[in-house]
């Protein structure tokens, strides 16, 4: 199934026909808000699925263009992003990549949405990084990774936004500024997607491809991520974690620009581009820096 957030805080389900508001299932729930509603169904699917499977069987759905998505979980207690988890340069191997989080901003940005670009002095250029993501299902406390998956509700399609250029201890200002989170365009539940090692990642600017890879060269497993996060932290229903990205093809994202993501079975976003201050290394393009993978100075995170 695919579940997704629309219009004025409403549930849907994307079936063949459009979305289906499956939303009178939960009606009385909706003064709680959108979170709360969404932790909800995803943290009891089983019990909701049936009642929303019979809803959108009825039909009456409307065509994606005429919804306004939004982020399918609008503010999750928790972000995590993984660090370098993609074997991207020959000489990486999954055994010299550790499993590492930062943080995330919770004010993620859904379809359509706008990214807004402080003016940062030490700010080389803005990156997007296209990136799947997995959204906890089950409350997970020091799971062991056999067990990992059974605590996933399913898949989105993610964006980490990066201020490449900044030297900072934390990831507080590079990574974790509101609207450097980008999620979209619904989660499709785990049975749907399968192995989600397998899967093919592209996006765009303006237009203009610049990444396309496969999950297959993610160094650290789903599993592996999960389990290591939950010895540390209590994972809740709605929290999204992902998965990191490959870094081959970045480059920069200014004012007035307009960011695509797609992901194999899991749909395609894009974003509005909004900047206080003016364009950043407007030259830069992969493949002109000494290193073409992330850019000349650039920390690969």
């Amino acid at each position: 199934m695919k579940l997704l957030r629309f219009n004025d805080d409403r549930v849907g389900v994307l079936t063949d026909g459009g979305v289906v508001d499956v939303s009178e299932a939960i009606e009385y729930r909706l003064e709680k808000g959108g979170q709360r509603v969404m932790e909800q169904i995803l943290g009891n699917w089983d019990a909701w699925r049936p009642r929303l499977e019979q809803l959108a069987s009825r039909g009456g759905g409307v065509p994606l263009s005429g919804v306004r998505l939004l982020s399918p979980v609008p503010r999750p207690s928790k972000v995590l992003a993984a660090f370098a988890n993609y074997l991207d340069t020959p000489e990486r191997k999954p055994d010299d990549v550790p499993i590492e989080f930062f943080y995330k901003a919770p004010e993620v940005v859904g379809p359509e949405g706008q990214v807004h670009l402080l003016d940062i002095a030490p700010v080389m250029v803005w990156q997007p990084e296209a990136e799947i993501a997995f959204v906890i299902g089950n409350h997970a406390k020091g799971v062991s990774q056999a067990d990992a998956t059974s605590h996933i509700f399913g898949y989105v399609p993610f964006v980490d936004i990066s201020a490449r250029g900044m030297n900072r201890r934390t990831q507080f200002l590079p990574k974790g500024q509101d609207t450097y989170g980008l999620m979209g365009p619904w989660i499709t539940t785990s049975d749907e997607v399968g192995d989600p090692h397998t899967l093919n990642v592209k996006s765009w600017v303006n237009g203009e491809e610049r990444q396309d890879y496969s999950t297959s060269a993610m160094a650290r497993t789903i599993p592996e991520q999960l389990s290591w996060a939950s010895k540390y932290v209590q994972l809740n229903p709605g929290d999204v974690i992902t998965t990191g990205t490959f870094h081959v093809g970045l480059g920069p994202i200014n004012n007035g620009d307009v960011f695509e993501i797609e992901i194999e079975k899991l749909g395609r976003s894009r974003w509005n581009i909004k900047s206080d201050g003016p364009r950043k290394d407007p030259e830069f393009r992969p493949g002109v820096t000494k290193n073409p993978n992330i850019g000349e100075g650039f920390t690969r995170v």
